[in-house]
């Protein structure tokens, strides 16, 4: 089997997604941390279930709409259980699957920490790029995430984090 390197461009263009990839999530790691005392991970799970309906999502529908594994998942919920901001409840459909619900607490936690977050966004991502150049990430990153993602015929269980185990809908 050849090896397909990677041409002079296709390793420029590596290099500055991973340094942007790794200096934007630092930002907002750091930024986060200090004003609301929690990770970017946390603020995105808190997030995804303010925008769900009833603020309640089953965990593997919450795992891949972060795009993370369901234990990596499961143990960010256990913390954030702990602090009161998100509980656990079981799927009345699915004996095996559980609910990761938005407590009023968690809700008041999130509305405190949105104003920081979407700024420390603007500031290192956004207010960086004209409109075209922000329409031109949407188009890149989405095509990448659909290769992931699209045709299951191509994939296996292990190609995207939250498909590693069987999953049932709880609906």
């Amino acid at each position: 089997m050849t090896t397909r390197w990677l041409t002079p461009e296709e390793q420029r263009a590596w290099r500055a997604y991973i340094g942007a990839v790794h200096l934007v999530e630092d930002a907002l790691d750091r930024q986060l941390q200090q004003e609301a005392g929690m990770p970017h991970m946390y603020y995105s799970i808190l997030s995804t279930l303010s925008e769900s309906p009833e603020r309640r999502l089953r965990m593997t529908d919450l795992a891949e709409r972060l795009k993370i594994t369901r234990s990596r998942l499961t143990y960010a919920v256990t913390r954030l259980e702990k602090d009161g901001l998100v509980l656990r409840e079981n799927c009345r459909w699915d004996k095996r699957g559980s609910i990761a619900a938005l407590t009023d607490e968690g809700m008041t936690v999130l509305e405190g920490a949105a104003p920081g977050h979407v700024e420390t966004v603007r500031s290192v991502l956004f207010d960086r790029l004209s409109p075209e150049q922000v329409g031109q990430l949407e188009e890149i990153f989405s095509t990448v995430t659909e290769g992931f993602q699209g045709d299951a015929a191509n994939t296996t269980g292990d190609d995207v984090p939250w498909r590693r185990r069987s999953a049932k809908s709880c609906s």
